[in-house]
Formats: structure tokens, sequence, C-alpha cells
């Protein structure tokens, strides 16, 4: 099989493994990653902020795969506290052969989390990290183990890693600046956590996959263009692939025979649209050093060591 020509035929037989998708309300990638792991016969865990969309969705997910083995969980990425009482529901789980963090936020402006983090970079890195840090023990726990964390093209356009303390406001903030460089985080959270894992000579591997362009409700509720949303929102689907579309490339990172620290994305031109295939990010996003140094404000923040 050849990459470029990967397609959700090409998902092994996933039963007996367990899958925790983060994010996964209706209309969005999440949601598609999620039934398509459960057609593929793996027993999934939704997690999101909300019972009634998780309830929402698993009636989605059932109507089109009616054997489907889903259970859901209550995961605010905004709360650590609450990251950790989701952490401590999924221990009843046992192992866990794949954590998706796919779960996110976009362009929107300045608030911040429970914890007192810029909300953008807290929801989309801080949490996912210690979420990731909590379940690493069951993720051990499988025979191969796999985090995959959506990151986003838009990480091409961080000019500098994230290593201001996400506590402070900045002078001037910008919700496109601070999206941004959330994407980059998240790559250079893959690429360090595998490095870590190999070097811990652990069995989990860490990948990262974006969906090009895909119009789904984080871009339909998306004010980072205030009264010009509707025609953004309009304009984007005209050039944007649809959530199953979007979902590809996190199914491919989640279920392919790829190395630790492979970056999947759309194969079309500039990575907007097209079958999913291994692609490239930025050489910051490759910055050891860089990544190295979020690590230990992440575990400063979260006040998790790990790895």
């Amino acid at each position: 099989m050849s990459a470029a020509t990967w397609t959700t035929a090409d998902i092994p037989d996933l039963t007996g493994r367990t899958a925790v998708v983060t994010g996964p309300s209706l209309g969005g990638i999440g949601y598609v990653t999620a039934l398509e792991l459960a057609r593929a016969g793996a027993d999934v865990v939704l997690a999101g902020r909300s019972q009634a969309k998780l309830d929402a969705s698993a009636q989605a997910i059932r109507s089109e795969v009616p054997e489907a083995a889903l259970t859901t969980t209550i995961l605010d990425l905004t709360s650590f506290d609450a990251v950790r009482r989701a952490a401590g529901d999924l221990e009843t789980r046992g192992p866990i052969d794949l954590l998706v963090n796919n779960a996110g936020v976009m362009w929107t402006p300045w608030a911040t989390t429970a914890d007192g983090l810029e909300l953008q970079i807290g929801t989309n890195h801080y949490g996912p990290f210690l979420l990731t840090g909590l379940l690493l023990r069951q993720l051990e726990a499988a025979p191969a183990g796999r985090v995959v964390t959506v990151s986003s093209i838009g990480h091409t356009m961080a000019r500098k890693a994230p290593l201001d303390d996400p506590r402070i406001k900045p002078a001037s903030y910008s919700r496109w600046t601070a999206y941004f460089g959330s994407k980059l985080a998240n790559l250079l959270f893959t690429y360090e956590l595998d490095r870590r894992l190999t070097a811990a000579g652990s069995s989990v591997t860490a990948l990262a996959a974006h969906p090009g362009f895909a119009h789904t409700h984080l871009v339909a509720n998306g004010r980072g263009f205030g009264p010009l949303s509707r025609v953004f929102n309009a304009s984007y689907g005209l050039i944007s692939q649809d959530a199953a579309g979007g979902a590809r490339p996190t199914l491919m990172a989640a279920t392919a025979d790829l190395p630790g620290g492979t970056y999947v994305g759309p194969g079309g031109p500039k990575e907007i649209v097209g079958a999913p295939t291994v692609v490239r990010s930025t050489r910051l996003s490759h910055d050891a050093e860089a990544a190295g140094r979020l690590w230990d404000l992440s575990q400063k923040v979260t006040g998790r060591s790990w790895l």
C-alpha cells in the first residue's frame, strides 16, 4: 500500500482495542474519527465537555454502526482538575491502545482557562499535555500504544515557539498569533514526546496530523473575523473538504503502519485538501531545544512531571 493511496478501507480490524477520542462533537473531525474507529471494531471512549453532546454523537454513531462499542466520559481541557477527574474515570478502562488529542478551540478572543492560562494554548496544548501524561501508564500497558495529536496547517504561520508563561497576558494580544502558536505547540509536543518515549524504551509512539482546510463546526463557530465571520464561513466552504475528508489524516496517523514522529496531512496542493499522506512540518516545529523548553514549561504549568 502506498501512503498516497490510503483510504479508510485500509483501517485494520480494531476489535479488542480501546481508543479515546477527545472532542467528538457532531459535525467535527473528532466525530468522524470516532465513527470510523468504531466501524473498525474498536471500543471507543468519547471524551468531551457536554454529556448531551456526547450522547448525541453516540446516538449518531450507533445509527450507522448499531454494534458500536461506545462509552462516554466528561473531559474539560480548560480545567486541570477536570482533566485529572477524566483520567481517573478512564483508569477502569485498563490498557488504552490509542489516544486521539483532537479537541481544541480556534480564534477565540482573550479569555483564560480555569487555571488562568490563555484559553487557546491552555485548551489546545496544556490540557492535552496533562491528559497524555496521566494516561501514559495505560498506553504503555497496551501492546503498541499510540498518541495522535491534531495540529493545523496554521502552525506554518507561527514565527516563534510559544515559550512565554501562558498565565501572563501579553501587552498586545492577537487571537491569530495565539492560535498559530498553540498548533505549533502540538507539533513540538508530539516530536518531543516521541523522542522521550524512544529514549525510555517505551512501546508507545507519538504522531500528529492536520486536516487541511476542513469545513467543520470549529470554523463555522469561529469569531476571528468579527462581522465578516459569516462571509468567511461561506467562502471557506468553497475551498475546503468536509469533516470526513478532514478526519482522514487523523485516521491514517492513528491506524496505519507508521513510525513515531510521523506527520500526516492532505496530499493535495498546499495540503489544503486531498487524500492523506505523510507530510512535512516547519523547521521551527523540529527545534529540539525549543521543544525541550516547552516540555519543561508544560510540566511546571500543569504540575505534573513525566518522562
